[in-house]
């Protein structure tokens, strides 16, 4: 490439007009602002959305995080349980408690809620098992584990199918964010493992809102020299979101934050570079990150 053709060009910084928050976490930023500005200080059990900028942003305004424990010693005030939805425990203790509470679960994660919940009622007459597909320890996967008194089997990999008992009845369901194709293939592994004669459930519970997002962003990808992904270093939806972009274009390079870019990556004098991000990435902050890129 022609630097000195290049460099009299203006370089074109492209925002990928599908990243930025999912439904469910605009639903659960706009109830916490609402709520701060009418009634002052809440408590976010867990950061409310996995970016650090953000949950800054919204600490400013009057949002507090705080963990179980911090819950256990609360005696007044209000809690707030965020988009990837709470454990039956949870619930219980906030009533126990006598806090208010602000339920701002992704209507999807809820109604998904309620299906492992039934599921696990069935299975219990059969002595069957409930298996979900998702991260350990992910506050999502929590809360669906507690649907079943944490007697649910999590399925991290292909492998872990192991786990599953194929002489017993069995349902599958899936952590919303979680790749279609991995479920896939568990599901089809859990199906080659059951006896013949056992009965098998296969639900596939992903939100297609957010696993879309992958082969769109490998599309925006592939338009431009150099793309910069924006997400939370705690995401495990944007680390997945920013490998499928790093698939189709080597000039990928993941921050958190403007700080995080690097002078270096642009020396080669790119004519376009695409800044998109994750589910949890706020557009407030893409957007300052383009302008920082226009500066080189």
């Amino acid at each position: 490439m022609d630097s000195s053709v290049n460099n009299n060009q203006p370089l074109h910084v492209e925002i990928d007009d599908q990243s930025g928050f999912c439904f469910g976490v605009v639903r659960a930023i706009s109830k916490a602002e609402e709520e701060i500005n009418n009634n002052g200080t809440i408590y976010s059990l867990g950061d409310i959305v996995h970016n650090d900028l953000e949950v800054k942003r919204l600490n400013e305004k009057g949002m507090q995080t705080i963990d179980h424990n911090d819950l256990e010693k609360m005696k007044e005030g209000t809690v707030f349980f965020r988009a990837h939805g709470e454990p039956p425990e949870s619930y219980q203790k906030i009533k126990d408690k006598g806090l208010n509470l602000i339920d701002a679960t992704c209507p999807v994660v809820l109604k998904l809620q309620q299906r492992v919940r039934a599921a696990y009622e069935e299975m219990k007459e059969k002595k069957g098992q409930i298996a979900i597909f998702g991260k350990i320890g992910h506050a999502e996967v929590k809360g669906l584990s507690g649907q079943t008194n944490h007697e649910a089997i999590i399925l991290e990999k292909e492998e872990d199918v192991r786990l599953i008992d194929p002489s017993r009845p069995v349902v599958l369901f899936s952590q919303t964010t979680k790749s279609p194709d991995v479920f896939k293939n568990i599901a089809e592994a859990i199906r080659r493992r059951a006896l013949s004669t056992v009965e098998v459930k296969i639900n596939d519970t992903i939100c297609r809102q957010v696993s879309n997002r992958a082969p769109h962003l490998q599309k925006f990808a592939q338009k431009h020299d150099i793309v910069i992904f924006v997400g939370g270093a705690k995401s495990s939806n944007a680390q997945s979101l920013y490998k499928s972009c790093l698939a189709v274009n080597s000039q990928t390079h993941f921050i958190s934050s403007p700080e995080d870019l690097q002078s270096l990556w642009f020396a080669s004098g790119p004519r376009s570079v695409g800044v998109c991000g994750a589910t949890s990435t706020p557009a407030w902050l893409m957007e300052v990150i383009a302008e920082k890129i226009r500066t080189f």
